[in-house]
């Protein structure tokens, strides 16, 4: 019988958020940049996508980070996202969750951490703790008070916001988030996307708004805010979300709600928090995302060719 393919991972969550680094075993993307690279991973080789993410060997809620070789000079590794549903241009809880991935391998240490992806380079610094402060991609708000109607639930107003991915963001109230409403939530935001999709309403040149942020006062002590984000394949985000707590830092400094460099504590439906800041360049917020990740596995995933789910269970 052939050899099966062998790829290398290792697993970590971010405030609750599961992350799993391709570190090895992965077939060479070619290209000279991270887009170039993400492109070739969606046109010939999604189906490693799919067997990495979904059922026999993950779930529905994992994000998953294909470690490249960087692009630039001062980056350590390139990286792709990607999930259950497809390939993601950044996501924040996952790059922490690269950086603890990286330093458990030995491959940095504290200190300045740069990594490549397809939205533009990343700077994260490594503390002597294992906080990981992330500096986002440039976020910004396109359109505000939007009045949108959602077919069983009325009118629901929210704002478009980029934060490394598209977010709508709607405000609602206190008590609302919680665990305990995990599935009413899940189909509101649902619905809400759904809706979006059938009003025409888009990000900067038509890009799909594809996460949904739903975010409330916290009844938590020292908490700002809690929110609920569904992403794109209807898993919802365990952790605070860093892109979109990100596009929230930019519509909080857009509304003057907070100071450029105010400390903002967003907490996640399962209690995961994220510390948060943003300063105005160029028009727009270049966001600080604060936060943990911890390694829970390392393993080999093997892709045995007569495996009838060699690429995923078919439902998922």
């Amino acid at each position: 019988m052939p050899s099966p393919l062998r790829i290398q991972i290792v697993d970590s969550h971010t405030a609750g958020e599961p992350t799993r680094v391709v570190v090895g075993g992965f077939p060479d993307l070619g290209g000279d940049t991270l887009h170039d690279r993400r492109e070739a991973f969606r046109q010939n080789w999604d189906h490693l996508r799919r067997g990495l993410i979904l059922e026999p060997r993950g779930s529905d809620v994992l994000v998953g980070a294909l470690l490249t070789p960087p692009v630039s000079e001062s980056a350590v590794a390139g990286v792709i996202f990607f999930n259950n549903a497809g390939m993601l241009g950044m996501c924040g809880h996952g790059t922490i969750g690269v950086v603890e991935t990286l330093r458990m391998l030995g491959r940095v240490g504290p200190g300045s951490v740069n990594l490549d992806t397809p939205v533009g380079t990343i700077q994260a610094v490594l503390e002597e703790d294992g906080e990981v402060v992330l500096t986002n991609v440039p976020s910004y708000r396109t359109q505000k008070g939007v009045t949108l109607e959602v077919p069983g639930y009325g009118e629901i107003v929210g704002d478009v916001a980029y934060g490394g991915n598209w977010f709508f963001l709607v405000k609602t109230s206190v008590g609302m988030i919680s665990p305990e409403r995990i599935d009413e939530l899940s189909a509101l935001t649902w619905a809400i996307r759904q809706a979006l999709e059938g009003a025409g309403i888009a990000g900067e040149a038509g890009a799909e708004i594809d996460h949904i942020e739903l975010f409330s006062d916290s009844p938590e002590p020292g908490v700002d805010s809690r929110n609920f984000v569904l992403c794109p394949g209807k898993a919802f985000d365990r952790s605070p979300c860093g892109t979109g707590t990100s596009a929230k830092i930019a519509c909080l400094l857009a509304d003057g709600v907070i100071q450029p460099g105010q400390t903002w504590v967003q907490e996640s439906v399962t209690g995961g928090i994220f510390r948060a800041s943003g300063e105005w360049q160029d028009g727009r917020v270049v966001p600080k995302i604060s936060g943990r990740a911890y390694v829970t596995g390392t393993a080999e995933l093997v892709f045995a060719e007569a495996d009838p789910y060699r690429w995923g269970l078919p439902t998922s």
